[in-house]
């Protein structure tokens, strides 16, 4: 109901006190009998005057009802009722207003229970309608809504609600419009704020896309390594034919294992006599070859260490272990 009386009061009180000065201006102290009859007059004029003013806000419209018949629709700003014939039963706010809704431990489609919020933004386009065909139209929306909620989860898949929420708000809101447009009220838009499912259900939906993700992990890894092996099949067709290719390719791999690890390596027989190392004197030379190569590229760098060079020492390389 409205409250905002105090312009109402404000005249109340300025026509008392001007109908008591008044009295006792024309009277004196002396007519208390007269004084006293015009003061009552005057409290009752009062009265009726600021019962009859009425102010309504910018966003307020007046129901006035004549003997219990509707008469008219006032506002905004300030107007005049007939006192005791004229009634408002009803401000209307025709500014959009929220509800918030929600749907408790509904079965999805696919007999899944969940929790569903939702919130509701609408407006009053007919005050006469939204006071006269519904008795509490605010009720009626919020249970329209809640109805309409939970008749769209049940006819949709727990997937669908999840992804398509939009899609879900939009059909809402056309469910509830069709329904609240008889009282003069327009559904400006539905969001669902919230879908929430049993915890084990989420454990479930959690391991689900984990072992999605480890399959695409392995997809991902077994498509790698088939283009590494096309890659080293097309690099094999390239050494077929040249057999001093694949010989040179042979003796650097080789040669940077060992210049790199300084250690024993195994090197399959048929590999030895493809690379033409000599059985295992070969083998031996190559290995000492290189400790010497290493020896020397110390010892030259401890030297140029201490004659104050800033340089790095510069590995000796034999060129007959690079060229063919």
């Amino acid at each position: 109901m409205k409250t905002n009386r105090a312009f109402p009061t404000l005249i109340f009180f300025v026509i008392f006190g001007l109908g008591v000065a008044l009295a006792y201006a024309r009277h004196g102290v002396a007519a208390t009998w007269e004084v006293a009859g015009i003061s009552i007059g005057a409290f009752v004029l009062a009265l009726l005057v600021s019962a009859a003013i009425q102010i309504a806000d910018q966003w307020d419209r007046a129901v006035i009802l004549r003997l219990g018949q509707f008469h008219s629709l006032r506002g905004p700003g300030l107007f005049f009722i007939i006192p005791i014939i004229d009634a408002i039963p009803f401000w209307i706010d025709t500014r959009v207003i929220t509800t918030g809704f929600k749907a408790e431990k509904t079965l999805t489609k696919d007999t899944v229970p969940v929790d569903v919020d939702a919130v509701l933004f609408w407006k009053v386009l007919d005050p006469k309608k939204a006071a006269l065909d519904v008795a509490d139209y605010k009720s009626a929306i919020s249970w329209a809504s809640q109805t309409a909620l939970r008749d769209v989860i049940g006819k949709t898949v727990l997937a669908e609600m999840l992804e398509g929420r939009d899609k879900i708000s939009s059909l809402l809101q056309k469910i509830i419009d069709e329904r609240t447009e008889p009282w003069g009220i327009n559904v400006i838009s539905v969001e669902v704020k919230d879908v929430l499912i049993p915890p084990a259900l989420e454990d479930a939906m959690s391991m689900q896309a984990q072992a999605e993700r480890e399959r695409q992990a392995r997809v991902i890894l077994g498509d790698s390594e088939r283009q590494v092996a096309e890659k080293f099949a097309e690099a094999a067709k390239s050494y077929e034919h040249n057999p001093i290719a694949l010989h040179l390719r042979a003796m650097n791999m080789l040669y940077e294992g060992l210049k790199e690890n300084a250690t024993i390596v195994i090197v399959p027989s048929t590999a030895v006599e493809s690379m033409q190392l000599g059985g295992l004197a070969g083998m031996t030379a190559l290995t000492m070859g290189l400790g010497q190569e290493s020896a020397n590229g110390n010892k030259l760098g401890a030297n140029r260490h201490k004659e104050g060079e800033s340089k790095l020492p510069v590995s000796l390389e034999d060129p007959a272990l690079e060229s063919p």
